[in-house]
């Protein structure tokens, strides 16, 4: 099974929330977000990951992305990296 996703990474759940909430409301966009806040490289690109096989991403990444429903901005999921939010765009399989 493989799925495209887009993911905004922060440091605190707190600055995840607000981001998802600003996103929510219209505030901002969540590829805006991503290009302004995310600390992964992918931010550059609107946070986009491109496509994916399971078990590549980390585990809390993975159950998201291959079991919630698409074209919604999911989280806080917390990582070892931090806090993400997550948008999955695509999944087949």
């Amino acid at each position: 099974m493989s799925a495209s996703a887009k993911h905004i990474l922060v440091e605190t759940e707190e600055e995840c929330q607000a981001l998802k909430e600003q996103i929510a409301s219209g505030e901002t966009t969540f590829e805006d977000a991503a290009k302004a806040k995310s600390q992964c490289p992918s931010g550059a690109q609107g946070g986009d990951l491109g496509i994916f096989d399971q078990g590549q991403m980390v585990p809390e990444f993975d159950k998201v992305v291959f079991n919630d429903e698409l074209h919604v901005v999911h989280g806080p999921v917390q990582t070892q990296f931090g806090y993400h939010l997550l948008l999955i765009t695509n999944r087949d399989g």
